[in-house]
């Protein structure tokens, strides 16, 4: 199997982010200082709640069924093959998001490496909200585990398996509800019918959206494809978690009802995305494309207090057979950012279908949820 990492970016940045969006930049670099400090604070205790006995049992757990799951994965897809394995060396992956932003070498593993070193990997992130949702978050998207549907979901699989853990108790947050949301292989976003984002089907459209609630052993899992590329955003995908939300009887979401605990983008590096968009129908994107380094949202987000790195191997021996990707992410869970400017909504989806949010720029209000005016030259950048 290919064995490397994703990019999780957790930062923020004062020019040509998301269109809809404007930030002061000097509340822009205290933000980032705060994100720094937080995420150090957040090491510190990932680090204490490491060396706990229910720690290294909830380790043994992680390692177990993520070798199970990617076994499960391959059958179901009726691949035999023994592929290779690798790792990117994880000091060369520093280097290459913090000064080059290039590429790394990789480090072969043979296809006899114990599960415990493929699987064992936890990157304890810290995802604080400085992270915008971006202009094109749906409040009533469908609670549902696979989120590809038949029409506009083409591409490469990729089974995402996300675990949160509580800073404060060391303990995994069970019952968080998790929105994911992202572009497809041709860079266009369902739920949304603006401009330089028509989605067909416009605001009634809900492929590659869904939510997930955590299990007990806070984690949450995606069917969902590798997103596409789009004009003015390295690729992406969007995370969302709340707390204590109320679950309607349609499986939806009650508004206005629990807390924002977490707002984060996961960025996948180039070498998986050359890959992934040397295949169809990535090959029909016309958007031009935006590296990691280029994007502004990622180019600051390695740190030497915690880790942004999550995981990924090939099911096979090529991309076209499927991804398995995971991450950790710490959280507090105690925290709210429902009033934090980063979060805002621009559509619902409910018993009526599809709408705008009135008060949001995309649409056509006056900016709600803390958004402002345009920022930016492209109104594509979510």
């Amino acid at each position: 199997m290919h064995f490397s990492k994703l990019l999780l970016a957790t930062l923020v940045t004062p020019l040509f982010a998301h269109p809809g969006e404007k930030h002061d930049p000097h509340a822009v670099k205290r933000e980032i200082h705060t994100r720094d400090v937080l995420a150090s604070s957040g090491k510190r205790a990932l680090d204490a709640c490491s060396t706990t006995l229910g720690a290294r049992h909830l380790h043994a757990k992680n390692v177990k069924r993520r070798a199970q799951t990617v076994d499960s994965l391959r059958k179901k897809r009726g691949i035999t093959a023994n592929p290779q394995k690798y790792r990117r060396d994880l000091a060369a992956l520093e280097e290459w998001e913090a000064i080059n932003h290039n590429q790394t070498g990789l480090l072969d593993y043979s296809p006899h490496t114990p599960e415990s070193v493929i699987f064992a990997a936890n990157t304890s992130c810290i995802l604080t909200p400085t992270v915008t949702d971006g202009p094109y978050y749906v409040w009533g998207e469908v609670i549902r585990q696979n989120v590809k549907e038949e029409e506009h979901c083409d591409g490469v699989d990729l089974f995402l398996e996300v675990q949160y853990i509580d800073i404060n108790t060391c303990k995994p947050v069970e019952g968080a509800l998790v929105d994911i949301w992202q572009a497809n292989a041709t860079g266009v976003y369902s739920g949304i019918s603006t401009s330089g984002n028509y989605a067909a089907n416009g605001y009634n459209s809900t492929y590659l959206r869904g939510i997930q609630q955590t299990n007990a052993d806070g984690i949450v899992t995606f069917d969902t494809i590798f997103p596409g590329h789009y004009d003015g955003r390295a690729i992406h995908t969007h995370l969302l978690t709340h707390l204590n939300a109320t679950i309607l009887p349609n499986n939806t979401l009650q508004v206005g009802t629990g807390s924002v605990t977490q707002i984060g983008q996961l960025f996948w590096n180039e070498d998986l995305r050359s890959a992934v968009e040397a295949t169809y129908p990535y090959t029909t994107n016309t958007q031009a494309i935006t590296s990691n380094a280029d994007d502004m949202w990622s180019v600051e987000q390695a740190s030497s207090a915690y880790d942004p790195f999550p995981e990924y191997v090939y099911l096979g021996e090529g991309v076209e057979e499927g991804l398995f990707a995971w991450i950790q992410i710490g959280v507090n869970a105690s925290s709210d950012y429902t009033d934090n400017s980063y979060y805002s909504i621009a559509a619902y989806y409910d018993e009526n279908g599809g709408h705008a949010n009135s008060e949001s720029v995309i649409g056509g209000g006056s900016g709600g949820g803390g958004m402002g005016g345009m920022n930016g030259t492209n109104s594509t950048m979510p």
